[in-house]
């Protein structure tokens, strides 16, 4: 049960894709991210409440901490991804955000001094090379003579946004449970997406809204959030990170085998080629067992 649950976390992951993609069309990208964190923020107090019998107090400077991480892994994570998502096809989005694991371990290098061996090196090799010719549609030198678009430019600021969300997870989790942590810095994102979103006439909206609109952000702060984040640290519980942790390769091949059949999106060979790639080098990179220097923090 555990293994399905995290293949349908996976699913759940990649379906985002979708459901940003749908609401793009007709929810500003204020709104949507709001919305959708009030969601996940209300059943993620319930699932911290039955986890932990209680909302932990905090300091102020962890406060502080968990600000920076919904300013970072909720605010503008969320604003770039449907920003991005509404200017190119989700499959292609998917794949740069399949990214994170090879740049959070090239922050790992610089900020926690852990090592990189040889297949970690070609882990990264690979998914850099996958997602370079996935964002120039197979052409390498299109990069050069007419640079990156905007919207990968602005799926590349989910990328900056998480790494620095991740980062500085591992602080937060010093004191905290990883479903605190996401509790908390998902009810500060939510704060900080109101006022914006309030502008954006947020609450006059609601009723223009349509069925696939809402039934998406229901997918997107239930599915997506709450309980894939739920079944994938129970995930890790029983089997450990690095057996979960590969499950999250399926993320990018659910997003591109749903957005075939529901967005009607092509498969072109360039796609498919750095689809390949990223996979893989993300596959080498969680696996490949690296030995921290004395004193290095270990991920727990």
């Amino acid at each position: 049960m555990t293994y399905l649950k995290l293949l349908l976390t996976a699913v759940f992951w990649g379906g985002t894709f979708i459901a940003g993609k749908w609401i793009s069309a007709d929810v500003d990208p204020y709104s949507a991210a709001f919305l959708r964190f009030l969601i996940a923020s209300f059943f993620l107090i319930f699932v911290t409440l039955k986890l932990e019998g209680r909302l932990p107090g905090i300091s102020f400077g962890k406060l502080l901490i968990i600000i920076v991480l919904g300013l970072t892994g909720i605010f503008s994570y969320n604003l770039f991804f449907f920003s991005g998502l509404g200017h190119i096809q989700a499959n292609r989005a998917s794949l740069i955000i399949a990214c994170n694991p090879i740049f959070i371990s090239l922050c790992s290098v610089i900020f926690f001094r852990e090592r990189l061996n040889s297949m970690k090196i070609i882990g990264l090799s690979l998914s850099v090379t996958g997602a370079l010719i996935v964002i120039s549609k197979g052409n390498l030198f299109k990069i050069f003579e007419s640079g990156i678009g905007k919207g990968e430019l602005l799926i590349f600021g989910c990328v900056i946004s998480w790494v620095i969300y991740s980062i500085l997870g591992k602080k937060a989790m010093n004191d905290l449970s990883p479903i605190v942590s996401v509790c908390y810095s998902s009810i500060a994102g939510t704060v900080l997406l109101f006022f914006p979103a309030l502008n954006k006439g947020v609450f006059t909206n609601l009723l223009t809204y349509s069925l696939v609109d809402w039934a998406s952000l229901f997918y997107l702060g239930f599915f997506g959030t709450v309980l894939g984040f739920f079944w994938y640290y129970e995930g890790i519980k029983k089997i450990g990170p690095l057996k979960a942790g590969i499950f999250i390769n399926f993320v990018p091949i659910s997003a591109i085998v749903m957005s075939f059949f529901i967005l009607n999106e092509p498969l072109s060979l360039s796609l498919l080629t750095g689809a390949a790639l990223v996979i893989a080098g993300v596959y080498l990179t969680n696996t490949a067992q690296s030995r921290p220097r004395p004193g290095s923090p270990i991920e727990r």
